[in-house]
């Protein structure tokens, strides 16, 4: 087993309205902010509950939308600028994985003399980030309680993990309330994706007694929520039930380490700006069943918790079960089963396999892979 080292970092409030409370969270930690927030909530008039939330404890901050690029190193340059102009004392994000990570990759490298650029060639970081504060929308995020950041690199369009201090992040709200953003489609991607999230963590090579726990009680909670009939005695709401499944799922994954669907959703978003839960989703099966071949007790338990088996059946039978349950909830939910239904050639997923290869993630999944190895799970599930 991998050694196990745990901090007590950062600070996680989930609970209904709880976003509602975010001024008063955030005096906590300074008294200048930049909030940086998807634009996409600006539709559902989410923009404005969180900024009044601020306002009305006379928190100074100024709002960032600009991220229809996504977390690359050019969006990323444009809001480090307007951070500095403000002289701030840290930095909020509201939304999903872009707003976090350009939020914190300016939390990074705002005290740095070198540029973004710079840092992603090599030069280490040498100051104190300055405090971030995540307001998650969207149920789970992988990387947040991580010690890197994903960025895209304008120069090249190749996916670079920028390495930052543990601590970067300070406090770490979920509401469930804030998931009313998302259609019913989405919810049932990312629903897949966070169950594909505490899979990867549960069967990575740094899987540990802790991630494991939390792994599993993902696991219990997702199933709870996607699962339940109506008669069942379970009084908390399902879109609580997400929340705490993505939230045990993101420290499972900090914990440990992400695995092959994330990996390859990451580096295929970064080039072609598909959906990285819907490519997750898509590839969860076919994790599943490359894992069974060398951690099938582990699969099959996974399926036994998610109680989409017989529990006489064998580990192999658990196994196919697994990978068939998660091929009818795509079904179900009408999400695409194959990466061809993406509107991408195999040849254009050629280059983010090999980004995929490049990055230091490749030494942290299930099983030791190469490009050629990852460029053949791409072809099944094509």
């Amino acid at each position: 087993m991998a050694d196990f080292t745990f901090r007590i970092s950062p600070n996680i409030i989930l609970g209904s309205y709880t976003s509602s409370r975010l001024g008063q969270f955030a005096l906590s930690y300074g008294e200048r902010f930049m909030l940086v927030v998807d634009p996409v909530l600006k539709e559902f008039g989410l923009t404005e509950k969180i900024t009044q939330s601020l306002k009305d404890r006379n928190v100074d901050f100024f709002s960032f939308e600009d991220i229809t690029d996504g977390s690359s190193t050019k969006t990323i340059e444009q809001a480090l600028a307007l951070a500095k102009q403000a002289h701030i004392s840290g930095v909020i994000s509201a939304g999903g994985g872009r707003a976090v990570n350009i939020a914190r990759a300016v939390c990074a490298v705002f005290n740095e003399e070198h540029t973004i650029y710079e840092i992603l060639d090599g030069e280490p970081l040498k100051s104190s980030p300055l405090p971030f504060i995540c307001l998650e929308t969207t149920m789970r995020d992988p990387h947040i309680f991580t010690n890197y950041i994903p960025v895209l690199d304008s120069r090249s369009k190749q996916l670079k993990l920028l390495k930052v201090s543990s601590d970067l992040c300070k406090l770490a709200v979920f509401d469930p309330n804030m998931t009313v953003s998302l259609t019913d489609n989405q919810t049932q991607s990312m629903a897949i994706e966070t169950l594909c999230l505490a899979a990867e963590a549960y069967l990575s090579q740094k899987a540990n007694f802790f991630s494991d726990m939390l792994a599993e009680k993902s696991f219990e909670l997702m199933s709870l929520a996607l699962d339940s009939s109506p008669t069942a005695n379970i009084t908390t709401p399902q879109e609580e039930l997400f929340a705490q499944s993505g939230c045990m799922a993101s420290l499972a994954l900090g914990t440990s380490a992400p695995g092959t669907p994330s990996l390859l959703a990451l580096c295929i978003n970064s080039r072609h700006k598909i959906s990285r839960s819907l490519i997750a989703a898509i590839l969860f099966p076919y994790f599943i069943e490359d894992c069974a071949k060398f951690k099938l007790a582990k699969v099959a338990k996974i399926a036994h918790i998610l109680n989409v088996c017989n529990a006489d059946d064998s580990d192999e039978q658990a196994a196919v079960s697994l990978a068939e349950n998660i091929r009818q909830r795509l079904a179900k939910a009408n999400l695409p089963a194959r990466l061809k239904d993406l509107s991408v050639t195999i040849e254009q997923l050629a280059v983010p396999v090999e980004d995929a290869g490049l990055t230091e993630l490749v030494n942290t999944l299930p099983r030791s892979m190469t490009s050629d190895n990852l460029f053949e799970l791409i072809k099944t599930a094509y």
